[in-house]
């Protein structure tokens, strides 16, 4: 079971029986040039909203690769005007569990906001608790803390993936209280050093988790780990 970081929230996990790809900006990102998404052939794209800055790629990514794409069901419907086949799009809904080759995910609680690239209403925002060959992880998506999270953490969550660059999201001090509503020792960094609002002082972030007691990773673009 792996992660890899396409940049910005873009993330790829290979788990047991399937690939599943969130959020994927990666041709106007160019910190991401060397990444071809052409090579990219997810079972799954999961959606965390319908910001630009989280769906470029999705309707070209699934073109090539069948995938299915799971979303709320207002991205979900902007996703099937994409000329995104409806029997490849599974629309689900908040406290929603759905089963799937690699396990399953449930759709939780996320503060943000939301509309399509065109302007259209696209619902509201999205996190996903995924569980698979015994681990258990959070992508967090775009968000704001919430004391909503501290529902998670009875889940015995093994690793989560959360923004930190702040200005539109969380920011690092945020996180680190994300971290310790959800109860999870082992982060991701996501969401930080695409634009110059979210640009962070990697070291220092990496510091100040240590500080608190946990273990954040910031992987480069393309870069793989192990879960």
């Amino acid at each position: 079971m792996k992660a890899i970081y396409y940049g910005h929230a873009s993330v790829a996990l290979e788990l047991e029986g399937a690939t599943v790809l969130f959020d994927p900006y990666i041709t106007p990102n160019p910190k991401a040039e060397k990444i071809d998404i052409n090579n990219l052939k997810p079972d799954y794209i999961v959606l965390s909203h319908a910001h630009d800055d989280h769906v470029a790629d999705v309707a070209a990514i699934q073109k090539r690769s069948k995938a299915k794409v799971m979303a709320v069901v207002e991205t979900a419907m902007w996703v099937n005007r994409q000329d995104v086949p409806e029997s490849d799009i599974i629309p689900f809904n908040f406290g929603g569990t759905v089963q799937t080759n690699f396990g399953s995910i449930k759709m939780v609680y996320a503060l943000h906001t939301n509309c399509a690239p065109d302007g259209q209403y696209a619902g509201v925002p999205a996190g996903y608790v995924l569980q698979s060959g015994g681990k258990k992880i959070y992508f967090a998506g775009d968000t704001a803390l919430t004391m909503e999270m501290k529902l998670l953490e009875s889940v015995g969550l093994d690793w989560a993936f959360l923004p930190i660059g702040g200005f539109y999201t969380m920011d690092v001090e945020d996180a680190i209280l994300a971290s310790q509503f959800i109860n999870c020792k082992n982060i991701i960094g996501i969401h930080y050093n695409t634009f110059p609002p979210i640009s962070i002082d990697t070291d220092l972030a990496r510091r100040k988790f240590e500080d608190a007691g946990f273990n954040l990773h910031l992987l480069d673009i393309g870069e793989e780990m192990s879960l």
